[in-house]
């Protein structure tokens, strides 16, 4: 799946800002990523993890810039807002998804940047991520974590799972994209986006695109939001 050239671009321009710093005098991390912050679109989120202490629960996470993305399923980032990791709300996504990586990158001292495919609530997530944690000749104390929505579905339990190629399709669809504007983001052909759209509207017995969208959303309307 290719990366947003704007993501791209955020990592790039902070990774250099990064490695330009000096170990031996080591920064806040507003000078990494000050030169980011007029660059991030409404899919991008960019939070601060200061760490206290080797107890990953009791780090901190503080939203930078909170995503502009919405989704019926959740309000984002109110499950985001600042808090412990302890905190938060969903221990599982941290234990897999986020803990993890947070202790690879400080016990390495070297950033991280990877497309993360997890659940938070039980519901299918997928983001561009990376983690750049501060430069010193000691434990780092504070980690950046930059990331780049790419789909957010809960799947119809009686139409079975998505593979992570359908749930990108299929978010950029209930998005209002056309089969083209599909194509370009994801990197694909249209005849290869034509197909599993094909492949979606025989599987939900959709008449048509505008049928299967209805059908996509019937299965979110009477979701609760957390």
């Amino acid at each position: 799946m290719a990366k947003s050239n704007l993501f791209n671009t955020v990592a790039q321009k902070m990774l250099d800002a990064w490695i330009e710093t000096d170990p031996a005098e080591p920064v806040e991390p507003l000078q990494v990523y000050a030169g980011v912050l007029d660059l991030l679109s409404i899919k991008m989120r960019l939070t601060v993890i200061t760490v206290n202490g080797a107890d990953p629960l009791e780090w901190h996470m503080k939203a930078v810039r909170h995503s502009g993305f919405t989704s019926s399923l959740f309000n984002v980032n109110k499950i985001f807002e600042d808090q412990r990791i302890g905190d938060f709300k969903d221990q599982t996504y941290m234990a897999n998804a986020v803990i993890p990586r947070l202790k690879q990158v400080i016990e390495n001292q070297q950033p991280s940047i990877e497309l993360v495919k997890t659940q938070l609530f039980g519901i299918n997530l997928g983001y561009d991520r990376i983690l750049i944690p501060q430069r010193t000749t000691g434990r780092p104390q504070w980690v950046i974590s930059s990331s780049y929505a790419r789909f957010l579905l809960d799947t119809p339990k009686t139409y079975g799972k998505f593979d992570v190629d359908e749930e990108a399709v299929v978010q950029l669809l209930l998005e209002g994209c056309t089969a083209k504007e599909i194509a370009a983001q994801l990197g694909l052909s249209n005849r290869t986006v034509e197909h599993r759209l094909d492949k979606l509207k025989t599987r939900f017995g959709a008449r048509n695109l505008v049928h299967l969208v209805v059908m996509l959303l019937g299965g979110h309307l009477n979701r609760e939001q957390v």
